[in-house]
């Protein structure tokens, strides 16, 4: 019960500050690199989505019960390509568009996404005894890095 509440603190944290974001007109970036940034999360979060398939969706740290673990596709690049895309598309859109205030609601962003993944692996790595060596070999957010 404590990690739901957790996750959905997290989820409404991340919600909240990329409102922010988006009143402070600092979600979308102008700047040609940032923006190439933002299209890549996109494509990298429609990928994942595909892959994951609907089903995955919920405002709690929750994986399916009966689905299989997803290791394929974007997931064999990294354990959370969802959160991860979200972390580049709003990260280069602050950067695009740094002020202080911004930077907070990134930071915000990125803890709340942060607390879901270590919250979702744990419950992972009860449901599915592969998922320790599945995280061992592939990292959280960005391929190669961490």
């Amino acid at each position: 019960m404590q990690s739901k509440l957790l996750s959905l603190t997290g989820f409404l944290a991340a919600i909240a500050a990329l409102v922010g974001l988006y009143l402070n007109h600092a979600l979308l970036a102008r700047e040609p690199v940032a923006i190439g940034v933002q299209i890549i999360a996109v494509v990298f979060f429609v990928w994942a989505r595909l892959t994951m398939g609907w089903r995955s969706f919920h405002a709690t740290a929750d994986p399916m019960a009966r689905a299989p673990l997803v290791t394929r596709g974007p997931y064999r690049l990294v354990r959370h390509p969802i959160y991860a895309s979200l972390w580049w598309f709003v990260w280069a859109g602050v950067a695009d568009h740094l002020t202080a205030l911004n930077a907070v609601f990134a930071v915000v962003i990125a803890a709340g996404l942060l607390l879901r993944m270590v919250l979702e692996e744990r419950l992972l790595a009860e449901r599915y005894p592969e998922y320790r060596e599945y995280s061992k070999r592939t990292r959280r957010i960005i391929p190669l890095v961490i």
